[in-house]
């Protein structure tokens, strides 16, 4: 079987991209005939997904939106069109799932049977009990969240001073070796983003925050990349999904994600020849 890392490190290479687009899917944000179908959600999904599949890496859905509609089988749908029409382009499952035991079992169940994702955001806040139940499932990819890019992170993950958590996480992830494990951690921290690429050279990192949250994408390179100028994918969702709230939303969002594209690359290649 494939792994998800080798499918993401084919799909990086292949389009020469570091761009992941999340799909965030608010009904009361999209196009007025969109609204007005029989299945928003998806058909909202699924034209995100023909606009931008040139540019992305790979897809992220956030669980949170399609499950706050009923709408659990459009993401179902969502993900399979994507493995159907775009194969090689994996998908991540953003859900932050955090349990142990059985619950944990069950948490795995849902995302990588019932929805079919190549991989999926945890927390590790409850231990290891919390994330071995996912590698239990051979060829997918897990991000556990190490530094996340919301504003009060800090408050808990940079605590204690001399030890603090999110390097704790990086170190434990990274010494464990195995390349299914990889880390969230955000754009808008970029001093702690350098640090944890420190703790975790040749770990592969998902980084939120760029676009609506406002984080740099030089910095992501400069100080998140690694050797080689690579081992990240930076996510953007609403800066690509709500380009435009009208019906020119899908060229809107082609001409984001391109942008964003081109913007990482230029930041890759700056950073490789800065460092």
């Amino acid at each position: 079987m494939t792994s998800f890392n080798e499918v993401l490190d084919a799909s990086i290479t292949g389009k020469d991209s570091a761009l992941c687009v999340g799909l965030d899917p608010r009904i009361d944000r999209m196009a007025p005939s969109i609204q007005a179908g029989d299945r928003p959600v998806f058909e909202f999904c699924r034209r995100m997904v023909d606009a931008t599949a040139a540019y992305a890496a790979c897809f992220k859905p956030q669980i949170a939106y399609f499950a706050a509609e009923g709408a659990e089988q459009d993401l179902v749908d969502t993900i399979d069109y994507v493995h159907t029409e775009y194969p090689g382009t994996p998908v991540i499952l953003d859900a932050k799932r955090g349990d142990v035991g059985e619950t944990a079992q069950q948490y795995a169940r849902e995302l990588f049977e019932r929805f079919d994702a190549d991989a999926a955001t945890i927390s590790p806040y409850l231990g290891w009990d919390a994330i071995d139940p996912y590698l239990a499932f051979e060829g997918k990819g897990l991000f556990v969240l190490c530094h996340t890019s919301n504003p009060e992170s800090g408050w808990l993950q940079e605590y204690p001073e001399e030890a603090p958590v999110f390097r704790r996480v990086a170190q434990a992830v990274a010494a464990r070796r195995d390349p299914r494990l990889m880390m969230v951690v955000g754009a808008t921290f970029p001093e702690q983003l350098g640090i944890v690429r420190r703790d975790a050279e040749s770990t592969t990192f998902l980084v939120p925050g760029v676009g609506a949250q406002g984080g740099e994408v030089d910095a992501v390179f400069l100080h998140g990349a690694n050797a080689a100028g690579g081992g990240l994918i930076v996510n953007a969702s609403r800066s690509i999904n709500y380009a435009s709230s009208d019906e020119d939303f899908e060229e809107a969002a082609t001409t984001a994600a391109r942008d964003l594209r081109d913007s990482l690359r230029r930041a890759r290649d700056f950073a490789l020849r800065k460092n």
